[in-house]
C-alpha cells in the first residue's frame, strides 16, 4: 500500500507546507495545471500526496481515507468529536498561525473580560428579551469554551465569511472568529476581551489512527518521522 499525506490545495498554507517538508528533504510538488489537484512526492518511497481543502483534512483523516495530513489546529479541534481516538498530532509546524478570540464592541467600555461579558449578555436579555448573539463558524470550540467560562445568556449565530462585520450590520452582539493581526477587528470597531482567547491555531502534521496501516507503511512511517524528526 501507499501513505496518503493529505495537504491543502491551495495558497500561502499550500507554499508554507511544500517549504516545511522541502528542508527536511522530501519535496511535494502540484502535477499539470494550477487548477489541478493531482500531486507528487520526491525523496521517499511510499508516500502519495493527496491535495484537499483545510476543511476537508480533519474529517478524510478521521474517516482513515489519508494517512496524514497538514491542518490548522483549529479545524481539527472544532471538527472531531473524539480526537484522542482518531488522530495524534506529530509537529507543529510553526506557520499559519492564527488566534480564535472573542471580540466586543469597542464602546462597550465595562466588558474586557468573560466575567463582564457574562454581566452584559444578563443585563442584556432582560433588556431585549432574547440572548446575546455571538456570530462565530467555530461552534464546538465557543460553546465549550464559554461554558467553561461560566458565560451564559447567549446564543451562537452562524457566521462562514465577513464575521467582522455582523456587528456592524446588526446581526450579532459580538463575535468569535480567527485573527492573526487585529487589524480587521480594530476597523470593524471591536476589541478582544483579555481572556478571550478560545484557540492558538497553527499548521500542523496529523497521523490517522483509525487508516489502514500494513507493515510496509509502517516501515515508510519509520523513515518519514527519521527524515522529519518527530
Amino acid at each position: 500500500m501507499t501513505i496518503k499525506l493529505g495537504v491543502p490545495s491551495k495558497g500561502r498554507l499550500m507554499e508554507k507546507t511544500f517549504e516545511w517538508f522541502s528542508a527536511r528533504g522530501l519535496t511535494l510538488a502540484k502535477d499539470g495545471a494550477e487548477r489541478e489537484y493531482a500531486g507528487r512526492v520526491d525523496g521517499i518511497e511510499g508516500l502519495e500526496l493527496v491535495l484537499l481543502s483545510a476543511g476537508e483534512i480533519p474529517r478524510e483523516l478521521a474517516a482513515g481515507r489519508i494517512h496524514l495530513g497538514v491542518t490548522g489546529s483549529d479545524l481539527v479541534n472544532e471538527k472531531l468529536t473524539n480526537i484522542g481516538a482518531t488522530v495524534q498530532e506529530l509537529a507543529p509546524m510553526g506557520f499559519g498561525g492564527a488566534d480564535l478570540i472573542i471580540a466586543v464592541p469597542q464602546f462597550w467600555v465595562d466588558v474586557d473580560t468573560l466575567d463582564d461579558l457574562d454581566a452584559a449578555a444578563a443585563a442584556f436579555r432582560k433588556a431585549h428579551g432574547f440572548r446575546l448573539r455571538i456570530a462565530t463558524k467555530y461552534h464546538r470550540l465557543v460553546r465549550d469554551f464559554l461554558k467553561a467560562n461560566g458565560v451564559a445568556d447567549y446564543q451562537l449565530v452562524d457566521s462562514q465569511g465577513a464575521t467582522e462585520g455582523t456587528v456592524k450590520n446588526e446581526t450579532a452582539e459580538a463575535i468569535a472568529d480567527i485573527t492573526s493581526t487585529g487589524e480587521t477587528l480594530r476597523a470593524n470597531g471591536l476589541k478582544i476581551l483579555a481572556d478571550g482567547l478560545v484557540h492558538a491555531s497553527q499548521a500542523t502534521l496529523y497521523k490517522s489512527r483509525v487508516a489502514e496501516w500494513v507493515d510496509a507503511d509502517r516501515v515508510t512511517m519509520a523513515e518519514i518521522e527519521a527524515r522529519l524528526k518527530i
